[in-house]
């Protein structure tokens, strides 16, 4: 099985399109230091960090990019005891138990997750009146460890930027670790035990 990559930071395009001697990333945290408020002088890196990923990911392009499986990512504090919860869901096959046999088909030519030019997409309209489609999703709640996130800083210093990144950065490292093996087994396309 090859491991595939859920996440990566785009440090080329952040650079190249950054404006003012700032990557976009840093500059878009620069402008939006009061999202960070509540975060201020936080015991836990928690909320900072999750923060820090959403304007990550709000970007367009997104600072933090993902593989084509990945429709949406976030991370957030849990309600229940504080800790740090990633939200991912990833486009799948469909489950083995509707591949075993076509007789729940029905000749209704059932059709799966369109790909265009390789990457996953919606049907179109046109599409959906011509057949029925059934596109599967996992959606992966988990917790994330919290041992490496940087400090929540005690308010907007120049560290501001260089601290969010560190966080994202982390982030990332532990959403592939925990997603990788999940991404390299579906793209493999192959039941784990064959």
């Amino acid at each position: 099985m090859v491991e595939s990559r859920a996440f990566w930071l785009d440090e080329h395009f952040d650079r190249e399109h950054g404006t003012g001697g700032h990557g976009r990333y840093e500059a878009e945290v620069l402008g939006r230091t009061d999202e960070f408020a509540d975060t201020w002088g936080d015991i836990a890196p928690v909320a900072f960090a999750a923060t820090a990923w959403r304007i990550a990911t709000e970007l367009s392009p997104g600072y933090v990019r993902r593989h084509r499986r990945i429709v949406a990512a976030t991370c957030a504090p849990s309600p229940w005891d504080g800790s740090l919860i990633g939200a991912v869901t990833v486009i799948s096959r469909w489950p083995a138990e509707l591949t075993w046999t076509r007789q729940w088909q029905r000749d209704r030519g059932w059709r799966d997750w369109p790909l265009l030019f390789g990457r996953y997409t919606t049907p179109t309209t046109q599409d959906l009146t011509r057949s029925p489609h059934l596109r599967a999703l996992l959606q992966v709640d988990a917790p994330v460890p919290l041992g490496d996130l940087p400090p929540a800083p005690d308010g907007p210093d120049d560290a501001l930027a260089a601290t969010a990144r560190r966080a994202v950065v982390v982030l990332t490292r532990e959403l592939n670790d925990l997603l990788g093996p999940m991404i390299g087994q579906l793209e493999a396309g192959v039941p784990a035990d064959s």
